[in-house]
């Protein structure tokens, strides 16, 4: 009894390690995605959605951000914003847990997933879960390559839309292309913008990414762009579907101060990153009020 009880500590505290690699203030940016973009394809209350919104919510995150934790350790150790919202510190005792509890929890839902779905779902899937490992996993770090670092991360968050689309048997009609091609405009343009934070960080650690390659005014000034053609890009979905297109426009307004911002005061942007992280609730709200509104009109 003695040694179950001195073991409560030592597992609450993995569990609580467990938890915060998994980042839940990002849940919502995957789970919704995926549930929302089957829903409008027409996939109805089924076991494929609960599967894979449950899978979208915990499991992945925790494979995405729980590799990210491990192999980003000594660097993290040095960056003053891990700690909070923006991602854990996770002690090194808790590696080995983190790493197989990540690959053992997904994986019955992508068996599952891959059962429920098509081949062509299977690839999209697959492609995902690449993106997923590729981007922080030793000598791939696709994280730490200029470009392809905002590329992979927006397949993180539109992946799992994808998806959704593909299992729910989804047409590729040109307002369904114009969302998706809008929301990795948006994915590559938020992760360009929080880069921004770390460039003198990276590079006195000889990090790459897009921030360091094109310097603090450069990446913001391409985050502007990339926001910018996305809501352009919706225009293409037609109405009512183009209003999404609207939803960039407080994120221009918040990232627009930045647009002069020098290497040396890059860490100034970090202001904005903690802003967009909470303007992501308020415009998936408003997005959620379009999208049952645009099933009304079905």
């Amino acid at each position: 009894m003695s040694t179950t009880v001195a073991d409560r500590p030592a597992v609450a505290e993995g569990a609580r390690q467990l938890l915060g690699s998994s980042r839940p203030i990002s849940w919502v940016n995957t789970a919704y995605p995926f549930a929302a973009a089957y829903l409008m394809a027409g996939g109805g209350i089924t076991a494929g959605l609960v599967l894979g919104t449950v899978f979208f919510l915990f499991p992945y995150n925790l494979l995405m951000y729980g590799i990210n934790d491990v192999f980003d350790y000594e660097s993290d150790l040095r960056n003053p914003r891990k700690g909070g919202v923006e991602g854990i510190v996770l002690a090194a005792r808790w590696h080995r847990l983190i790493l197989i509890s990540a690959v053992l929890l997904a994986l019955p839902f992508v068996v599952g997933l891959l059962a429920a779905g098509t081949v062509l779902s299977g690839v999209v899937l697959a492609v995902v879960l690449a993106a997923v490992v590729g981007y922080s996993a030793p000598r791939i770090r696709l994280k730490e390559r200029p470009l392809l670092d905002s590329m992979t991360s927006s397949t993180h968050f539109v992946g799992p839309a994808v998806f959704g689309l593909a299992l729910a048997g989804a047409p590729p009609s040109l307002p369904v292309v114009a969302s998706m091609v809008a929301f990795f405009f948006w994915g590559m343009a938020s992760q360009a913008f929080g880069a921004v934070q770390d460039v003198t960080a990276d590079r006195e650690a000889g990090i790459g990414s897009i921030a360091t390659a094109l310097g603090a005014r450069g990446a913001v000034r391409t985050a502007i762009v990339l926001y910018a053609a996305a809501g352009l890009v919706m225009v293409l979905a037609g109405w009512p579907g183009a209003l999404a297109g609207l939803l960039v426009v407080p994120y221009l307004v918040s990232i627009w101060p930045y647009r002069a911002l020098p290497d040396a005061r890059c860490e100034e942007a970090n202001r904005g990153w903690r802003r967009f992280l909470w303007l992501n609730q308020v415009t998936g709200f408003l997005l959620t009020l379009l999208l049952i509104w645009v099933a009304m009109r079905a």
